[in-house]
Order: C-alpha cells, then sequence, then structure tokens
C-alpha cells in the first residue's frame, strides 16, 4: 500500500458493529407495518446502503411504505437503536496509528449526520477525526460520492491531491463511490459484504481482517 495523507472511513461495518441495532430497528419497523420478516441473510444487507434503496431493492416496498418505513426505523434507531453498538476490537488501534503517522482522519457514512456524531461521541470515537459526515435526514446527500464531496469540500481536499487519499470501507458503495470520486479504496473484509463483493466492485485493496488492516497501514 502506499503512503496516504487523508483517510475516510465508513462507519457501519467498518469502525463499528451495528448490526444489533440496524436489524432490530428494522424488524420493529417492518412489525408495526405487518410485513413479513425478511431472513436475517437479508436484514444484513440492509447494513451499509440507503434505506430507500434497501427497502426497495430488498423487501420491493412502494415509495409510500418505504417513507413509512424509514420513519419507524428512526423513531426506535434514535431512542435505543443507534447504541446497540460496538466497536470493532483493534479499530482504535488501527486509528491511533494512523495519527501517529500524521494522517488526518475522516467519517464518510450514509448514515444521518446526526447519529454519525452520537454514535462516535458515544463510544469515544470522535477524538480520532479531524471531520465527520453523513447523510441529511431529507435525503439531499445520501449517495456516497456526495458525502465523500461534502467531507472533501469540508476539508479543503482538491482533485490534485487525490492521489494521497484513501476510503476505507465494508461494502460496494464505498467503493463505488471512492471510484465515483476518484480516489482508492480498502475494502474491509470484516464487515457485512457478501462474498465477492468487494472485488467484483473493484477494490484497490482489501484487507482480510483487522489484524490485515493494521498491518498494511504499518507498512504504509
Amino acid at each position: 500500500m502506499k503512503k496516504y495523507e487523508y483517510i475516510l472511513f465508513d462507519l457501519d461495518g467498518t469502525l463499528t458493529d451495528s448490526s444489533e441495532g440496524i436489524m432490530k430497528s428494522i424488524l420493529y419497523a417492518l412489525d408495526t407495518m405487518g410485513i413479513e420478516q425478511p431472513s436475517e441473510e437479508t436484514l444484513r444487507l440492509f447494513i451499509g446502503p440507503t434505506l430507500d434503496y434497501s427497502y426497495r431493492t430488498y423487501m420491493k416496498l412502494d415509495e409510500d411504505a418505504i417513507k413509512e418505513g424509514i420513519r419507524l426505523y428512526r423513531d426506535r434507531y434514535s431512542k435505543v437503536g443507534k447504541f446497540e453498538n460496538r466497536p470493532y476490537d483493534g479499530i482504535k488501534d488501527a486509528l491511533s496509528l494512523l495519527k501517529n503517522k500524521g494522517c488526518k482522519l475522516l467519517v464518510a457514512s450514509g448514515k444521518p449526520e446526526t447519529f454519525v456524531n452520537d454514535i462516535l461521541e458515544h463510544f469515544d470515537l470522535m477524538k480520532y477525526f479531524d471531520f465527520c459526515a453523513g447523510s441529511t435526514l431529507d435525503g439531499v446527500r445520501s449517495k456516497k460520492d456526495d458525502i465523500i464531496a461534502y467531507a472533501f469540500s469540508n476539508m479543503g481536499i482538491t482533485p490534485d491531491i487525490y492521489d494521497k487519499v484513501l476510503m476505507v470501507g465494508d461494502r460496494k458503495f464505498d467503493v463505488e463511490g471512492a471510484k465515483s470520486i476518484g480516489i482508492d479504496c480498502l475494502g474491509v473484509r470484516y464487515g457485512f459484504a457478501p462474498e465477492g463483493e468487494l472485488e467484483e466492485a473493484g477494490a484497490t485493496y482489501i484487507a482480510d481482517d483487522m489484524n490485515h488492516m493494521i498491518k498494511m497501514f504499518e507498512e504504509m
């Protein structure tokens, strides 16, 4: 891995294992709407993309049902679900290593920014980051490339230094967003991508587990 000066991290499946809170909030929304529960395999696919994408793609809901599903999900998630979560073992070591190398660290998450900030503060992760970017609750900023661009605009990252920027994420949406912007992406297999997704999406690098990722950062 070459040397990078700016490193962006996805949140769900990359910094934290957020599966419990997300899946319980999805089930709450679907149960309230009287919709049959999907399999756990399908539920895990909700971790990464936007809620409207997931409801539309994995549950085949119409637009009215999607809006209601998002409302119900956020009703539970905002109160309880966001803290049914835990930082991955070793992630603080990885972030400390990068900070000690002088890297600027950012978060670029498809999760609403208000939830991103709450989670990072709650789990004592905010101190590692120079800027945290998320989506907007109204959906105006929701695609990963738009979120990355928003982070760049706040940090003064311009195209002439894109070769010094790395995105780290666990799903194809992170890889595709990075490629769309024109930066490299490290895909991590310890998150929630189905087998082969990161390779098919074209990740620049792939880390098999947390230790592998840390080793890559050490050698950077």
